[in-house]
């Protein structure tokens, strides 16, 4: 059994109200692995630009017929789950979609697009964007295989290298204590400062603050910033996860989001930095 089929096996015994999504994200990690998105990723043979994220500003062929057979399995998987919100989103496996213009919506984390696409569909917006959100990771996790050679090593922005992304985590690995962020989109990581906000770069100890869980031995804490109200979960282990397990160590960690936020802390939406995509049909 590998580690993304225990995980999910982990999520389904210790949340069984969550098989409806557990099904949406285990489609979407099979999906990492189809050699198809990884013809999509254009090479790259410059260095990284400091603070530019290897995405930004880059052209992108799609082919039209692999983003309506993912979204047609997600939607699908989802209407599945049975409620009202879920099965909202029917009318996106008949309507006459602009998938190139949703695909970049979601690339970029547009949530003002994503929202305006969603009222067109009457679909539910909670629902829809949860799945379109997660339509472009397949071609991220791509991008990060192929563009490992391309990162910069020094890079020590608060978003992903790769994508542009926030940190869906820290963590602290190893004797050494070493800090990585890791990307829950594309499945990076990249080297931590240690006090430090990725958000807003604040690196006063007397404002960053860490929360502790109650539960005695956890590897897990909450670091937040008292500045600009954002929050990171840190967990100290062995060696950093899998790429594709990115997404279930961060949901199997969301009582800690739920603690963050009773708290006052959440993290920013979008990206932490505008990415400015072409996106061209393959012909």
């Amino acid at each position: 059994m590998t580690v993304i089929e225990t995980g999910l096996q982990d999520l389904r015994r210790q949340h069984p109200e969550w098989e409806p999504w557990l099904a949406v994200v285990q489609e979407v990690l099979s999906e990492t692995v189809n050699s198809e998105w990884d013809s999509l990723v254009p090479s790259r043979s410059e260095s990284q630009q400091s603070k530019v994220p290897l995405l930004a500003g880059i052209t992108l062929t799609l082919e039209r017929r692999s983003i309506r057979r993912l979204l047609e399995k997600l939607v699908l998987i989802a209407h599945r789950g049975g409620t009202p919100a879920m099965a909202s989103l029917e009318p996106a496996l008949h309507r006459d979609l602009d998938l190139l213009n949703l695909f970049k919506a979601s690339l970029c984390q547009d949530r003002e697009r994503l929202k305006e696409i969603a009222a067109h569909l009457g679909a539910d917006y909670e629902a829809f964007q949860a799945i379109a959100i997660l339509l472009p990771v397949p071609l991220l996790h791509a991008c990060n295989r192929r563009w490992a050679s391309a990162k910069s090593v020094s890079w020590t922005e608060g978003y992903c290298p790769v994508c542009g992304s926030w940190p869906a985590f820290a963590e602290v690995r190893g004797i050494e204590r070493s800090r990585y962020f890791r990307c829950g989109r594309c499945g990076g990581e990249w080297q931590a400062r240690a006090l430090f906000c990725p958000y807003c770069a604040m690196t006063d100890h007397n404002e960053l603050v860490s929360l502790v869980p109650e539960k005695s031995g956890s590897n897990s804490v909450i670091d937040t910033c008292k500045r600009c109200l954002g929050y990171a979960k840190t967990f100290t282990t062995l060696q950093g996860s899998p790429p594709a397990k990115i997404l279930l160590d961060d949901l199997a960690t969301a009582h800690l989001d739920v603690a963050a936020l009773e708290q006052g802390y959440k993290r920013p939406e979008g990206t932490g930095y505008s990415l400015d995509i072409t996106l061209t049909e393959k012909a």
